[in-house]
């Protein structure tokens, strides 16, 4: 939630002055207007803004929890006692600490949804939405054993994924320090040797020394711009009209917005057929999709759908219309839904996503590795190559 500072007009014709949590400015002004007060001004309010570390809780410690507390659930021990035995037996003394809170809510009354909730940062609103339908339909063994292969396939996703941009990433950091090197501390030797011979230089070794003459000279201000966009579109980054204008390009991106669709894809369609089977409503895990989809454009696209089906309409018929879901997708949710087995259908389209995703993965992996190695031979050859021009220029004057 996002706090905003407003000031209004009240219906006695006061003016008031306050602060409203909401998602976004734009549910702020329905909340308000919704109270009878007239909008004069309504700003975010970035003095409120804390800076968060996060929980200290990874997804390794949740997904290793919830496979265990499954087994330890189906087994048939008390809830209370499998999560002191899970409490005592984990190493990460952040998670330590949430199942102790979480351990001392149950004992106070609270439904263990409940007590999850409570912990920010540690369980998802998915994984409570799932525990919370385990608790009220007395089922929440098959419900974390569900939801531990959900999480295990997720993870195993984001590991090919992250395993893709691994190599490339490495790869062109240290070709921009191997040449920030170059044009800082070995090409200026190369230059005043140079100079001292006197004659015209080549031109590719103008143009290498005048970019180390410019690096040199302006170093710190280079730094400082670096640091300033670095701040400035992370800030961006966050705002809700910055996380859609991102992502929509995010998706557009050659080869890797391919890449992104067919992994939201597969996460939509695991999620929802995840949480159907295990008795959410079909509105309630839309929305729950729609918020653990991870990109805006695609929970956009959800919660549009979520409301025709609101009003009736089939699930398939408002998905068609948007355009992140191919017709291959719609089709077979249709004919799900008219055969009744709508969540086996969404559990094949996840399977078939994430094969395409695989495929995805591996060609990315053998594009890239041609298109690293031209780049630092194009980078770090092309520099090297306009330091020695001169050098041959002048053995062919003397030969």
């Amino acid at each position: 939630m996002i706090k905003f500072k407003y000031k209004g007009r009240n219906k006695e014709g006061k003016i008031v002055e306050n602060k409203i949590e909401a998602k976004n400015i734009d549910e702020a002004k329905s909340i308000l207007k919704s109270q009878g007060l007239q909008i004069i001004s309504i700003n975010r309010d970035w003095a409120s803004m804390e800076i968060k570390f996060g929980s200290g809780v990874g997804v390794k410690d949740v997904t290793l929890f919830t496979r265990q507390f499954a087994t330890m659930i189906s087994a048939g021990l008390p809830l209370l006692q499998c999560l002191k035995i899970l409490q005592d037996q984990t190493l990460n003394k952040s998670f330590k600490t949430v199942l102790k809170q979480i351990i001392n809510e149950v004992e106070g009354g609270s439904t263990l949804a409940e007590a999850m909730r409570k912990q920010k940062g540690a369980f998802t609103t998915l994984y409570t939405n799932m525990v919370q339908a385990g608790e009220e339909g007395g089922a929440l063994d098959t419900i974390l054993g569900r939801l531990a292969g959900f999480m295990e396939k997720t993870e195993a996703l984001n590991r090919k994924i992250k395993g893709a941009l691994v190599y490339p990433s490495v790869i062109v950091l240290v070709a921009i320090i191997a040449s920030a090197v170059l044009l800082i501390f070995v090409i200026p030797v190369f230059a005043a040797m140079f100079t001292s011979f006197g004659g015209v230089l080549p031109l590719p070794t103008r143009i290498v020394m005048g970019l180390s003459d410019f690096l040199r000279g302006n170093f710190v201000i280079i730094t400082i711009v670096i640091i300033a966009f670095s701040v400035a579109f992370n800030v961006f980054k966050k705002t809700p009209q910055g996380t859609v204008i991102l992502d929509t390009i995010s998706l557009k991106l050659p080869v890797f917005g391919n890449l992104i669709q067919k992994t939201a894809i597969a996460r939509f369609s695991r999620t929802l057929a995840t949480l159907m089977s295990s008795g959410v409503n079909i509105i309630s895990a839309l929305e729950t999709t729609a918020k653990t989809s991870g990109n805006a454009v695609v929970e956009r696209a959800i919660m549009k759908s979520r409301s025709s089906i609101q009003e009736g309409e089939s699930i398939s018929s408002p998905l068609s219309k948007e355009k992140i879901f191919p017709p291959m997708v719609t089709q077979m949710i249709k004919i799900g839904e008219e055969t009744g087995g709508l969540e086996e259908m969404l559990i094949k389209v996840a399977e078939f996503y994430d094969e395409e995703v695989d495929a995805a993965v591996d060609t990315l992996m053998a594009a890239m590795e041609p298109v690293v190695i031209v780049f630092i031979g194009v980078v770090i050859g092309g520099m090297v190559m306009a330091m020695y021009l001169p050098m041959f220029q002048m053995i062919t004057i003397v030969m």
